[in-house]
């Protein structure tokens, strides 16, 4: 039972294969871009920098800051930043340095990622800094290409009573390949005596999957709109770079719902009325009965007993393969010619299977 719980969690995991997903290699570190989560996903996106001391202490600071939006439809999205030791708080004298960011995006035109221009606006509420503020971004891609450009205005500054002020920021993602890209970006306060932010990066698609993994260094420590205004500086650490990664993480409630509707409708696919001479079932994240011997004008029924989705794929094209089995759902494939057929599940490949027809 708890081999076969483990194989249905990491299930759930691998069928997000075809989901869509905030992707870093469209993103700069440190910019918001124009990615509006999708209706029924929760994106959460941990980033997380750390500043290590000089010999002899070599103490460890970390600067962790925490994403989570979710799609409303109609290119409308909300979430929230949460920093902890914002440095931003620390540099500037406020009472905390746990920085909240509550914010909504729309994105007023394009796609983020397609080719042209994808324009969003950012409005935001800054608690630590009681602060109004607002990004507004565009991306312009062109192939392996994308150039940013964000526009910044905050009413108060933290730690800086009455204090409004104007960020500029532009960055660049080039993928080098469909797995893997560098980035970098740089934006300010408009003040001389800010320093401003950067960040570079190399970005990582994890294959079969909607996530990223970025590994960078910067001197911002946290995601926020102002946050990724302001570079650090001495005296709060020696050093002005502090080093870390991002990892993003979808969430498809869908893959979710079986669970919660225990007893889904079955659905019956394909040649249901074929005389069916043997029964697989797709159960515990494998075909149970992976090998089955029939004569040719007979049929095979696969039947998902699994809370995830499954298909059947015949290798090299033998034979047309299923669409996608949900739970509780069945597929009949009648097999008119002698032959061996293998098989194999799409969004979990490790699922492997034989027919045999005489």
């Amino acid at each position: 039972m708890k081999h076969a719980s483990l194989a249905v969690l990491a299930a759930v995991v691998l069928a997000a294969a075809p989901l869509r997903g905030q992707s870093l290699l469209y993103r700069p570190s440190n910019l918001g871009g124009t990615w509006v989560t999708d209706a029924g996903v929760v994106q959460f996106n941990f980033l997380h920098r750390f500043y290590v001391s000089p010999a002899p202490q070599h103490f460890v600071v970390n600067y962790p800051t925490f994403t989570l939006a979710t799609g409303l439809g109609h290119q409308l999205d909300l979430g929230a930043r949460f920093a902890t030791r914002s440095i931003v708080g620390l540099a500037n004298g406020a009472q905390s340095t746990n920085e909240t960011e509550v914010y909504g995006r729309w994105r007023v035109h394009g796609t983020e990622g397609q080719p042209g221009f994808a324009i969003a606006v950012t409005p935001a509420y800054n608690f630590l800094a009681k602060s109004v503020d607002g990004e507004l971004g565009v991306d312009w891609t062109r192939g392996a290409l994308t150039l940013h450009g964000a526009a910044r205005g905050v009413s108060r500054r933290l730690g800086q009573l009455g204090k409004g002020a104007a960020a500029f920021a532009g960055g660049f993602n080039a993928r080098l390949n469909p797995y893997v890209g560098a980035s970098a970006d740089v934006g300010s306060f408009v003040s001389p005596t800010v320093r401003a932010a950067w960040s570079a990066a190399i970005t990582f698609l994890i294959p079969g999957s909607p996530h990223t993994f970025s590994l960078q260094a910067s001197n911002a420590t946290s995601a926020t709109i102002q946050g990724a205004s302001e570079g650090v500086s001495p005296p709060l650490v020696l050093s002005k770079v502090l080093y870390g990664f991002e990892f993003t993480i979808p969430i498809h409630l869908k893959r979710f719902a079986p669970w919660i509707h225990r007893s889904p409708k079955p659905v019956a696919l394909a040649a249901s009325g074929a005389a069916v001479a043997a029964e697989v079932n797709m159960t515990a994240i494998k075909f149970a009965g992976d090998a089955v011997t029939i004569s040719a004008g007979q049929a095979v029924r696969w039947t998902n007993r699994d809370p995830v989705e499954h298909t059947v794929t015949f290798d090299g094209a033998a034979e047309p393969g299923s669409p996608v089995i949900p739970p509780n759902g069945s597929y009949v494939h009648r097999f008119d010619r002698p032959g061996t057929y293998t098989y194999h599940c799409t969004p979990h490949p490790f699922m492997k299977g034989v027919v045999v027809v005489k």
